[in-house]
């Protein structure tokens, strides 16, 4: 951060505030403005990076790197928690402490774009950290959205949507651990996994049942690079996705057929 510019030191004061302090002078309102701003950014980050993109691909990306998982991370990695002015009943609250991290971030980075009404604050706080994030989703193929993939799969399939059911142990292991879900389609158990909250759980479970059914026909692909912004003739190709089957469902359609993958963005050669 440049010291130079016109920081508007209130609003980080304001910004660093959880609601459980004051009812009125809080991060609330500049964690409302900070979202939009995240998104903002990283629609300008994706559009520098990746040039030749396609909207559905920015789409997806944002999707993961404006999250509260992502976000609470990035502000886990500043120590945001040892600034934040909190009352110790709301900060005893382990479960809601990612999402709040999350928020406080939204909360700095819509200070720092009131003070300038520019990215230029904003950006160094975030950009060396989806880089690896960016190209994390790119390379998988389902981009991350494992629940809208699975479906695409069932859907070309067998015209079925896969059923999910929730539930949360009574001895809770880890915050981490939360919430379990089972993932089912037309009674087959195709996947369980867990999370903090039940869309992640879901997520989990919907990961484990797309690489099941992917995996037999469809291996993961090799690993892509990073696509850095440079001005060259560089450009992004979409893998054409394999023919859907509808065969009548069974244990062997379900692992057996091509499934519909992902396009995945590869650097043409």
């Amino acid at each position: 951060m440049n010291p130079s510019q016109p920081i508007q030191w209130p609003l980080l004061d304001l910004a660093l505030t959880h609601p459980s302090v004051s009812s009125t002078a809080n991060y609330e309102q500049l964690e409302f403005f900070g979202d939009a701003v995240v998104r903002l950014v990283a629609s300008e980050w994706l559009m520098e990076t990746y040039p030749q993109g396609t909207v559905g691909e920015y789409s997806a990306v944002r999707k993961v790197l404006v999250s509260d998982r992502i976000l609470g991370e990035i502000a886990s990695s500043y120590g945001f928690d040892r600034y934040l002015l909190i009352a110790p009943q709301a900060k005893i609250d382990l479960s809601k402490q990612l999402s709040r991290l999350a928020d406080v971030l939204e909360s700095v980075l819509g200070a720092l774009y009131l003070s300038t009404h520019t990215s230029e604050l904003v950006r160094p706080w975030l950009d060396l950290h989806w880089q690896p994030i960016a190209t994390a989703v790119l390379e998988d193929p389902a981009l991350q959205n494992y629940k809208d993939a699975l479906q695409e799969i069932t859907q070309s399939r067998q015209k079925l949507l896969p059923t999910y059911q929730v539930s949360q142990p009574l001895i809770l292991a880890s915050e981490d651990e939360r919430f379990t879900a089972e993932v089912f389609l037309q009674g087959h158990l195709l996947g369980v996994g867990k999370g903090r909250s039940k869309k992640a759980a879901e997520q989990e479970a919907a990961k484990v049942a797309f690489f099941k059914i992917r995996s037999p026909i469809n291996p993961s692909p090799e690993p892509i690079e990073p696509i850095e912004l440079v001005n060259d003739s560089n450009s992004l190709n979409l893998a054409s996705p394999s023919n859907s089957l509808s065969n009548p469902l069974s244990e062997d359609s379900i692992l057996g057929s091509n499934p519909t993958a992902k396009p995945i963005i590869k650097r043409s050669t």
